[in-house]
C-alpha cells in the first residue's frame, strides 16, 4: 500500500460536509506540535474546539500563530483550559464548550457537551522516557486512564487517541501489521502499548469505543527543533539554517517511514468520523508505507533548503547508535486504507517543500528561545 491515490477522497468529501456542520471537538495537546495542526484544521472546517494543555511540551507561540492563520469567528470558535491529564478535574472541565449560542441538539443554551475527542497530550521521546520513566509514566498512563473515564462519563460519541510506532519494538518483520508486535524497547513504548491495553479494556468492560493510530515518525510546520529531545527532521531543518553540525545515530543506514502532519490530521478525522462499525476498537498505523535512510533524509533536506538560499556545505558526523532505538521502520497502511479510507496526500519530500518556508522564517523567532 505505498501509492497514493488519486482524484478525490473520502476526507476531502469528509471536510466538505464538515464545513457545513457544526459539532464540539477535544484535542489535548493542543499547544504542541500535532495538537495546534489539528486545531487549526478543525477551526477553518467551522469547527468547536475546547483545548486542554499545560505547556510542558507545548507552546504558547503555536496557539498564537494559529489565530493568525483562521478568521476571527472561527477563533471564537475556541474554547481553551491550561490543564493537566494526571488531573482529573481538569480532563472533567474540558469536556463542555462554553457555547452561548448553542443550536439546538448540542445541548442547552451555555453549553455545547464534547461529541469528538482527539487525544495527543503525551510525553514523547524514547530518550526523555530513559532518562525520566517515571514521569512519562504519569502522563502517558495515568493521564491516559483519567481521559479514558471522563470521556466515558460524558458520552462522547468518539475517543481517537495517539498510539506509536514504537509499540513494534524489537520485531523484526517489515512491514509493520498492527496485530503483530514484539517486545517494548523503551519506557515510552510500555506506556502507549499500555495505552492500547486500556483502550480495549474500556470497550469490553464498558463498552466504550475508541481508535488508536500509530504514529510513524511524524514531521511538520510548529515542530520544535530545540532541546535534547527534538525529532530529527526539524533538528536537522534548524541545525542546516544555523550552519551548525549535523549528528547522526548510527552509520546513517537507519530508516524510519516519515509521516508528515497533513496525514494525519486526515487519519484523526477520519477515525472520528468514522461510522464503520468494523473500524471501531482497533489500532491503525497512520504513515506514508515508504522507507527513507537518515543518509538519503539529510541530503532530501539539504536538497530542499537549497531553493531557500541555504547551501550546507558540511558532512554529517556520525555517533554511536541511540539506545532504545529500532533500527528499520516502515508501515503496512492497507487497514487504514481498508476501513478509515485513510490515504496519505503527502510524501516525504513533498512534505519537506510545504513545511520548508515555515522554518526558515521561524529560525529567527526561534534562535532566542532556551531550548
Amino acid at each position: 500500500m505505498n501509492n497514493l491515490k488519486p482524484g478525490p477522497t473520502a476526507y476531502e468529501n469528509l471536510r466538505a460536509r464538515l464545513i457545513k456542520e457544526t459539532h464540539t471537538w477535544l484535542v489535548t495537546g493542543v499547544a504542541g506540535f500535532i495538537g495546534s495542526n489539528l486545531l487549526e484544521n478543525l477551526l477553518k472546517l467551522n469547527q468547536r474546539v475546547v483545548g486542554l494543555d499545560n505547556f510542558a511540551t507545548g507552546h504558547r507561540r503555536n496557539l498564537a500563530e494559529v489565530q493568525t492563520l483562521v478568521a476571527p469567528e472561527q477563533w471564537r470558535n475556541f474554547h481553551f483550559i491550561e490543564g493537566d491529564i494526571r488531573n482529573l478535574d481538569d480532563c472533567q472541565r474540558a469536556m463542555i464548550f462554553p457555547c452561548h449560542n448553542a443550536p439546538s441538539g448540542t445541548g442547552n443554551s451555555e453549553h455545547c457537551p464534547v461529541e469528538y475527542v482527539l487525544h495527543e497530550a503525551a510525553l514523547g521521546s524514547v530518550p526523555r522516557s530513559l532518562a525520566d520513566p517515571i514521569a512519562t509514566n504519569g502522563v502517558n498512563i495515568g493521564g491516559f486512564l483519567n481521559m479514558l473515564v471522563a470521556s466515558r462519563n460524558a458520552g462522547v460519541k468518539s475517543f481517537t487517541y495517539a498510539a506509536s510506532s514504537s509499540t513494534y519494538g524489537d520485531h523484526p518483520d517489515l512491514p509493520k501489521v498492527e496485530d503483530v508486535i514484539g517486545k517494548p524497547l523503551s519506557p515510552y513504548a510500555v506506556t502507549k502499548y499500555v495505552n492500547e491495553v486500556y483502550a480495549e479494556v474500556f470497550a469490553l468492560s464498558y463498552g466504550f469505543e475508541s481508535i488508536g493510530l500509530r504514529y510513524f515518525n511524524v514531521f511538520g510546520r510548529r515542530q520544535d527543533p530545540m532541546g535534547a529531545y527534538a525529532a530529527v527532521i526539524p533538528k536537522w531543518v534548524y541545525a542546516i539554517i544555523k550552519d551548525e553540525p549535523i549528528s547522526v545515530n548510527g552509520d546513517g543506514s537507519t530508516s524510519r517511514d516519515f509521516c508528515y502532519i497533513e496525514n494525519v490530521v486526515q487519519a484523526n478525522i477520519l477515525a472520528a468520523l468514522s461510522d464503520e462499525k468494523r473500524a471501531k476498537n482497533k489500532i491503525y498505523n497512520v504513515a506514508v508505507g515508504k522507507q527513507t535512510t537518515l543518509l538519503d533524509l539529510f541530503s532530501m533536506i539539504s536538497e530542499v533548503l537549497v531553493t531557500h538560499k541555504v547551501n550546507y556545505k558540511k558532512s554529517p558526523l556520525m555517533k554511536e547508535f541511540r539506545g532504545g532505538d529500532v533500527r528499520h521502520s516502515l508501515a503496512d497502511i492497507s487497514k487504514a486504507a481498508t476501513l478509515l479510507n485513510y490515504w496519505p496526500t503527502h510524501e516525504l519530500q513533498v512534505g519537506l517543500k510545504d513545511m520548508m518556508g515555515w522554518y526558515v522564517s521561524a529560525a529567527k523567532s526561534l534562535e532566542g528561545e532556551k531550548p
